[in-house]
């Protein structure tokens, strides 16, 4: 009898546990399958822009097709020219700072330092044409550049070092004609190559995107969802939804995993939980540059070099420039692991004037910490280098670079720093002492891409381990099996061993119960 009511209790038991696992996949199911659904169907354009006699004309410059748009999207220029996209700086407020204007035009990083007095050669990613200097009309709506984002004909590029306008040989008619939502290329032309080359730098952002696999990215692969950019960064009257935290300051306007999987995405409660204190990003992305290599290193100092007074370059295995007179020297990786931080959503930004405190001077510190509620674990790539600073004053300094021709200051003409120091330097209304050396630096570029498939998600022991662990220089909590806290231990190996006698206190008795109920039926 007894052994009777072991195995019932057992294959009970084996029968709920598997049971529970058909009940979790299926309704797991039904949430992907309901996000596939969503993203499968693509929005087609209700308008046939190659019929409108608007564009059937041969366009003598770039600025006429924006005036052809804007003659019936009659108010669109004016939201482009409120965005992100078309301003080089915002006004936010900033931990420590207060209200302050900053962007693009006035914040420092540690590839190609920054844009003032390089305007000429940046705007070949400015959604704008006309961008030769410091004094570009951002109120002039001719100057808004359509194509560059809805140009569906993938023939519309953005010439080098042209202010921004359209390569020469651009059909602009074809293109006009050819409009509408924006994708891949469009997105990509140059957010995969900012910082002078394919994914120099975020590491997670690469032309291999264009045709990956599920092994590279979930959601972009084209034998997977082949979902694009604007799919997650939806955009309401061209506000795009999403951060770049080396300009960036606020937690406003962000893109998160859980606007579409909701904040208990697993059917696992313990693994949900994590999510009060962990991204998503965080388990779901174990590596990124997964297919090219990633600039993680950058050494302005060892610029300048030539060979037989001409400029040269230096190739690493990978076919990746580990060295260029212009620029200095480099070094690439790929399939990296992320660092991991507490983020908030807040930043700082080295702004031009600032006085460097510390070395190596954090370029966008990336506020958080586990004691704040807002706080959660993210991964990170962390780019180091040098860069110069006028040894006098304290501050980073903002060089000439790019010159059209040799003589103008540009460094990457003369090769003299002394003269792209002044010329920069006088340019953004600043003192330059006539000394300078270099400075380490760093960057923090959080990893919000290369999404992998759950089966290579990052496993619990690769955090719950005191040997080298993914968090081991994540500090300042309590994490049950990498850190040691002998109270912890202790109640942990009571409560285990009080729930084993207790199991089988309560079998005994049960048992027990059983048995003499037995004897009483038989002596009944």
């Amino acid at each position: 009898m007894l052994k009777g009511i072991l195995i019932t209790l057992f294959a009970t038991v084996v029968i709920l546990i598997f049971a529970k696992s058909l009940y979790d996949e299926g309704e797991q199911n039904i949430k992907l399958e309901e996000l596939k659904q969503k993203y499968s169907l693509r929005k087609t354009p209700s308008v046939d822009h190659s019929r409108l006699s608007e564009l059937k004309k041969n366009f003598r410059t770039p600025q006429d097709v924006t005036e052809a748009c804007n003659s019936c999207h009659t108010e669109r220029h004016k939201e482009i020219m409120s965005s992100s996209h078309w301003n080089w700086e915002r006004v936010s407020y900033v931990e420590g700072r207060g209200i302050r204007y900053s962007g693009k035009r006035n914040v420092i990083n540690n590839y190609c330092i920054g844009a003032s007095s390089n305007e000429l050669a940046c705007a070949s990613c400015h959604i704008g044409f006309g961008m030769t200097n410091d004094e570009f009309d951002f109120k002039n709506a001719r100057n808004v550049d359509c194509m560059v984002c809805h140009d569906n004909s993938e023939e519309y590029i953005k010439a080098s070092a042209l202010a921004g306008y359209p390569d020469r040989t651009v059909n602009l008619t074809k293109v006009a004609q050819s409009v509408g939502l924006p994708n891949k290329s469009n997105c990509g032309a140059c957010h995969f190559y900012s910082g002078g080359g394919n994914n120099v730098k975020h590491g997670d952002l690469e032309e291999a995107l264009f045709d990956c696999n599920r092994d590279v990215d979930v959601h972009m692969a084209s034998n997977g969802m082949d979902m694009v950019c604007t799919d997650c960064h939806t955009a309401d009257k061209h506000q795009m939804l999403g951060k770049l935290y080396s300009v960036s300051s606020e937690n406003i306007n962000r893109s998160s995993c859980e606007q579409c999987h909701t904040n208990t995405p697993h059917q696992d409660r313990i693994i949900n939980l994590h999510n009060a204190k962990v991204t998503c990003q965080a388990c779901h992305i174990p590596i990124y540059a997964k297919v090219n290599a990633t600039k993680m290193e950058w050494y302005w100092s060892e610029a300048g070099d030539l060979k037989n007074s001409e400029p040269y370059f230096i190739e690493d295995s990978m076919g990746n420039h580990s060295y260029l007179s212009i620029k200095g020297r480099f070094v690439w990786k790929k399939n990296v692991k992320p660092d991991y931080i507490w983020f908030n959503g807040t930043a700082d930004h080295y702004i031009i004037g600032d006085t460097i405190k510390t070395e190596p001077l954090i370029l966008n510190p990336l506020y958080g910490s586990y004691e704040d509620k807002d706080s959660k674990l993210y991964p990170v790539k962390i780019h180091i280098g040098d860069q110069i600073y006028d040894t006098k004053y304290k501050m980073l300094i903002q060089p000439k670079l790019f010159s059209v021709e040799k003589g103008d200051s540009g460094f990457w003409g003369d090769f003299n720093w002394k003269l792209a120091c002044e010329a920069g330097m006088r340019i953004v209304g600043l003192p330059f002492s006539g000394e300078y050396g270099f400075v380490k630096t760093e960057m923090y570029w959080p990893v919000n891409h290369m999404v992998s498939p759950k089966e290579q998600a990052v496993t619990c022991n690769e955090c719950h381990t005191r040997n080298n662990g993914r968090l081991v220089n994540v500090t300042g909590f309590y994490l049950p099996s990498r850190d040691k806290n002998n109270f912890v231990d202790i109640l942990g190996i009571l409560a285990i061993v009080f729930s084993i006698l207790g199991v089988i206190a309560h079998g005994g008795i049960r048992t027990y119960l059983a048995i003499k109920n037995k004897r009483i039926n038989i002596n009944f």
